[in-house]
């Protein structure tokens, strides 16, 4: 189903999300506004934020609420930030604590300007959630780092339960899809993530939609295969505003189902793959598809 670029059609029934509503939504609304906390649910504007915050489970945004990178697809506000809080991982925590969380994710914006003070921030928040909500697993969606190797090791050395870093999209599109980053440097990562932590969970995410070629596609999911990622998701780009890149296609569930069994051919241990999924959508049940967590 090709997409005319400047055209808006009607989405179709298997892309439309529950708009927010509910008790247990306005609870977490008022827990975040209260901490001073951000949420990648929000400051991204994830289609998915009513399911998960009525089931009380959000993704924390870390490190301000500016990036310094301009990455054409994302809806998180751009800028120059604040000096890192590093009282943030503590509020963080106590929100998790407060939900009773047994599966937390974590994510940040790019702070290129305080490479090792970000990943400080990640180490801290997983040592912080391990004292205030104890037996609930951290899962950390991380930058770049520009490839700092201290900054890496410093969160692997936190021993995440699993720890996240998502590809996009392919090579040839990377220029315009993500400002700042390189393939090659994704790859490292997750690679020298599991040198750090053979034992680790590690895992990425693309998004479809964006002008990629199916065999550019599936060449990154071999990629990550080859560096030993054990998850993946797959999930459809949308387009945020008109300020954003076009998309140029929609998948269909059929074909999300079709990316789904040849992406577990190559040995990953889980793939998350739909029109709504992302990154932190199911990571409990993603996590626990590794033998890594026990569902309550």
């Amino acid at each position: 189903m090709l997409v005319s670029i400047g055209a808006k059609p009607e989405r179709p029934k298997w892309l439309r999300a529950p708009a927010p509503s509910g008790e247990n939504y306005h609870d977490l609304k008022a827990l975040v506004d209260r901490l001073r906390l951000h949420t990648v649910c929000e400051s991204a504007a994830c289609p998915n934020v009513g399911e998960c915050w009525n089931h009380r489970t959000a993704t924390f945004m870390m490190l301000g609420n500016l990036c310094t990178r301009r990455c054409g697809f994302c809806a998180v506000p751009k800028g120059r930030p604040e000096p890192i809080d590093f009282d943030e991982p503590r509020r963080v925590a106590e929100a998790v604590a407060t939900l009773g969380l047994q599966h937390a994710v974590i994510t940040s914006v790019n702070r290129d300007d305080d490479l090792v003070g970000g990943a400080r921030a990640f180490a801290m928040v997983i040592d912080e959630i391990r004292r205030q909500a104890p037996g609930c697993r951290a899962e950390v969606l991380i930058p770049d780092f520009q490839g700092n190797e201290e900054a890496i090791r410093i969160v692997v050395d936190a021993r995440p339960e699993v720890l996240n870093h998502n590809t996009e999209s392919v090579p040839r599109l990377y220029r315009i899809v993500r400002s700042g980053a390189r393939y090659e440097r994704t790859l490292r990562l997750l690679e020298y993530a599991k040198q750090l932590n053979p034992a680790g969970i590690t895992k990425s995410g693309v998004m479809v939609g964006l002008g990629e070629e199916t065999h550019e596609l599936l060449q990154v999911c071999r990629d990550l295969a080859a560096v030993n990622c054990d998850i993946l998701t797959i999930g459809q780009y949308l387009r945020p505003s008109r300020d954003h890149l076009p998309m140029a296609r929609l998948y269909t569930p059929r074909e999300f189902a079709e990316l789904k069994v040849e992406a577990l051919k190559m040995g990953f241990r889980h793939v998350e793959s739909g029109p709504l999924v992302r990154s932190s959508y199911h990571a409990h049940e993603q996590a626990a598809s590794t033998g890594l967590a026990v569902l309550a």
